[in-house]
């Protein structure tokens, strides 16, 4: 293992755990690891730069991906710009409680469809649920996609002729 296998190793599983937490931008640092590794492991415009650059896209795309199936979700259901806010400021709170990261953004847009749109209980569980859906939808995509872009930079950055180790 080299020195950039390492340091890419260290960002991505950082960022694998931020993948759970709303706030921390994920994909950009599993970028920034890779970008760093490739920098360390001695940049070469071919095929450095392709590889950066597609890397570079596919994390905008991520960005995109998870709020348009936020998005989706809350609308498919009938669910509220308020719900989405709600959704994730409960997904927050659910980091420090057990299952929260379930039962937090599902509460989040109850309460934010009962209180601040003011639906009936049937329809605010039913926005609730299809905000629930859209963002663990987001999140299944951003978890599949940060695995395999992983698992690509560590097969690409492996040589263990250049082990660390000896």
């Amino acid at each position: 293992m080299s020195l950039a296998f390492l340091i890419f190793l260290m960002a991505w599983v950082v960022g694998m755990a931020a993948t759970f937490v709303p706030v921390l931008p994920a994909t950009l640092i599993i970028f920034l690891g890779a970008l760093g590794a490739t920098l360390l492991d001695g940049f070469q415009v071919w095929p450095d730069l392709p590889f950066l650059l597609t890397f570079g896209a596919i994390t905008v795309l991520i960005g995109f991906v998870d709020n348009l199936a936020s998005a989706w979700g809350a609308r498919r259901y009938g669910g509220s710009r308020q719900a989405v806010w709600g959704a994730l400021l409960g997904g927050l709170a659910g980091l420090f409680i057990p299952f929260g990261l379930l039962v937090g953004p599902l509460a989040g847009a109850l309460l934010a469809e009962l209180l601040l749109v003011r639906k009936s209980l049937p329809d605010a569980l039913r926005s609730a649920w299809g905000t629930l859906v859209g963002l663990l939808t987001g999140l299944a995509a951003k978890l599949v996609l940060h695995l395999l872009m992983g698992l690509y930079e560590l097969w690409r950055l492996w040589d263990p002729a250049r082990s660390v180790f000896g």
